[in-house]
C-alpha cells in the first residue's frame, strides 16, 4: 500500500510488530525477535514492561512461609551445609560444637576434612585433652586460624569436664559461657544437635533476609534479634541450613543466579545491582 505524503515508512512496521507479538503472547507462543528499523525501540519498551512486573513486594511474616516451602522443595538439588550433614550423621552435641568452631571463617571442604581427621583420633572432651596443642594443630590444619582454634578447642574441653560433667549444655546462655562460643555457634548447637528452637545467623542468613526485605539490619547480631520478632517460630530450626545452602549455590553475594532461583518472582532483590 503506497504511503501518504508525510507518513513514516517505519511506523507501520512497528505497529505490525506489536500486533504480531501481542497475538503470539495471547496464544502462549514465544515472540519472534524483531529486526530492522524500530526493533530497538520495541524491544526496549518490552524489556522495561517486563522488568516492572518482576519487582516483588517485600517478604513479610505472612508470606515468608510460602518462600521457605518453595526453597525446601528445591533444596535436595543443592549441597547441604557440612555442619548440617555432620549433625545429621551423629546427632552428637559435642561433635557439632567442635565442628562449628572449626568451620568459622573456613570453607566447607576444609572443615569436613579437618573434622573427619580430628574425630577419628578423638571424639570426646577427655580424649581430645590427651592431645597436645601441637597435635591438635596438625590434625585440624588447614582450617582458618588453626593455631587459635586448637587452643580454643582444648579450653572448651576443659570447661566441659570441669563445669558440665563432660556434656555440652543445651541452653544458649550456658553455651555462651564457653571460651570461643558466640551466638552463632550457640544457636547452631541447640538447633542442629538438640532440635530446640533457635535462629543461627551467619553471613548468608543475614544477607538473604535483608535482600528479601524481611528485616532491615546492618550486622548478623542485630539480624538474630530482628528475625526472632518477624520469623514464625516453626521455621527457626531449618532457617539457617536452608539459607546457607541457598546462599552458597543460588543467592550468592555478588551477581546471584536469579535466572535459576525458584523464588525469583517473590524476591524484591534489595541491593542486587547485577544478576545472572
Amino acid at each position: 500500500m503506497p504511503l501518504a505524503k508525510g507518513d513514516s515508512p517505519i511506523r507501520p512496521r512497528i505497529d505490525e510488530a506489536h500486533s504480531r507479538r501481542t497475538r503470539r503472547r495471547a496464544a502462549g507462543l514465544k515472540a519472534k525477535p524483531l529486526s530492522g528499523s524500530g526493533a530497538t525501540v520495541v524491544k526496549l519498551a518490552d524489556a522495561v514492561h517486563e522488568d516492572l512486573h518482576e519487582i516483588a513486594p517485600p517478604v513479610r511474616r505472612n508470606t515468608v512461609g510460602r518462600v521457605l516451602r518453595i526453597l525446601c522443595k528445591a533444596a535436595p538439588e543443592w549441597n547441604a551445609p557440612v555442619l548440617t550433614l555432620m549433625a545429621a550423621e551423629r546427632r552428637d552435641p559435642f561433635l557439632t560444637l567442635i565442628g562449628c568452631i572449626l568451620s568459622l571463617r573456613t570453607r566447607d571442604q576444609a572443615t569436613a576434612i579437618a573434622a573427619q581427621r580430628l574425630f577419628a583420633r578423638a571424639d570426646t572432651p577427655s580424649r581430645m585433652l590427651e592431645l597436645s596443642q601441637k597435635e591438635m594443630q596438625e590434625l585440624i590444619y588447614p582450617v582458618g586460624f588453626y593455631r587459635t582454634k586448637a587452643r580454643v578447642i582444648l579450653q572448651i574441653c576443659r570447661d566441659l569436664l570441669d563445669r558440665f560433667d563432660g556434656k555440652v549444655p543445651n541452653r544458649i546462655n550456658d553455651l555462651l559461657t564457653l571460651n570461643g562460643v558466640g551466638r552463632k555457634t550457640a544457636n547452631l548447637v541447640v538447633t542442629e544437635a538438640f532440635g530446640k528452637p533457635g535462629i543461627c545467623v551467619d553471613t548468608h542468613v543475614h544477607r538473604i533476609s535483608n535482600r528479601w526485605s524481611l528485616i532491615k539490619t546492618i550486622t548478623p547480631e542485630k539480624s538474630e534479634t530482628a528475625l526472632r520478632e518477624v520469623l514464625p517460630r516453626r521455621y527457626w530450626i531449618e532457617y539457617n541450613s536452608l539459607l546457607v545452602a541457598f546462599g552458597q549455590t543460588i543467592c550468592q553475594p555478588v551477581s546471584p543466579w536469579c535466572s535459576r532461583c525458584p523464588v525469583s518472582r517473590l524476591c524484591p532483590r534489595i541491593g542486587v545491582v547485577r544478576s545472572r
